[in-house]
């Protein structure tokens, strides 16, 4: 923006000799650093968080006052370098203090704070669409790629909470969802680490999905389980602490074509549809009965050309699925 405006006031021949480039370009330098470092740590560790605790419009008030508390003191700092090189001052100055304060109430500071209060919010909005659909969906729905429906292949985890109703009247109603909100939050880096994407939240049930090449690929899919067990292991402490136990969960595997596009009128969401979303959820409900934490089908474990280390499959055999005219080889997977 700076080289933009020096081009028009340069070619519009307005500059004086008075101006001095490098002071100008260093003031600015000095504002759009200052605003760059802070700007990336708020949205790291305050946009995000904000989202997340808050309604959308407490967030905006809360990411509201501190945009504008920065902004003014970043452009503090600009200014009062800029107006002591111009009138050789010191920087803390009363002359340069006085020509401080009055920049503020100019046209050009009013312009810029309004362009990058725009894109502060711009940003949030962004944000809160990439959460809803989830990381690297929002980009696929913005290119139009699920706009008509679309064969292909995907990896499916079904993840279910162990003795679901069991903890629910034990805690209360209200108390399980905040076990919920905090198991499927902490399992989140899991999921983001592997390339994985959320499809569904039922329940106390997850279904994640990966694009077949990224699922097999250093065996992510299959690597998120182990991830998820051990991010609720490391805060197993606070676990107990504020629910008095520890979640434990069962996934399930399958891989296989699906169908998958836009669905829905008066709410859209991206949807897949194919036997391998059923199949992936029966595979999962019998965890149980072979006493494991999780099952999978050999299709999907055949594809794995290289577990990670200490990783060793299981095969139990062909067994019978409810709603499956043919039995499923089955497999495991353990720790060694």
């Amino acid at each position: 923006m700076f080289f933009y405006e020096y081009s028009i006031l340069a070619s519009n021949r307005v500059l004086t000799s008075e101006y001095d480039f490098l002071s100008n370009f260093i003031a600015v330098l000095i504002i759009s650093c200052s605003a760059g470092i802070i700007g990336g740590l708020l949205t790291i560790h305050l946009m995000e968080r904000a989202l997340r605790k808050f309604s959308f419009l407490q967030a905006f008030l809360i990411i509201l006052v501190i945009y504008t508390i920065t902004a003014f003191l970043v452009s503090a700092a600009g200014t009062i370098y800029l107006q002591g090189q111009n009138m050789d001052l010191p920087y803390f100055d009363e002359d340069v203090m006085e020509e401080t304060f009055f920049f503020f109430s100019s046209w050009m500071f009013i312009k810029n704070y309004l362009i990058w209060l725009f894109i502060v919010l711009t940003t949030l909005v962004v944000l809160m669409v990439n959460d809803r659909f989830g990381p690297g969906v929002f980009k696929d729905y913005l290119l139009g790629k699920y706009f008509r429906p679309k064969q292909e292949r995907r990896i499916f985890m079904f993840a279910d909470i162990r003795n679901a109703t069991g903890i629910a009247e034990q805690l209360g109603e209200r108390q399980y969802f905040n076990l919920l909100k905090d198991f499927f939050r902490d399992i989140a880096p899991a999921v983001m680490h592997t390339y994985g994407e959320v499809y569904q939240y039922v329940g106390d049930e997850v279904v994640l999905s990966w694009k077949m090449k990224r699922g097999l690929k250093n065996a992510n899919a299959l690597r998120c389980f182990y991830l998820m067990q051990e991010l609720i292991n490391n805060k197993a402490s606070r676990y107990q602490e504020r629910f008095g136990l520890v979640p434990e969960f069962k996934v399930g595997y399958h891989c296989g074509n699906v169908v998958s596009g836009e669905l829905g009128q008066i709410k859209r969401e991206i949807a897949f549809s194919g036997d391998v979303l059923n199949t992936a959820a029966r595979i999962q409900s019998q965890c149980n009965a072979f006493g494991v934490d999780i099952l999978a089908s050999k299709d999907f474990a055949q594809l794995l050309v290289q577990l990670p280390d200490g990783i060793h499959s299981k095969p139990l055999g062909a067994h019978p699925l409810k709603g499956k005219s043919e039995d499923l080889e089955l497999v495991t997977f353990t720790e060694q």
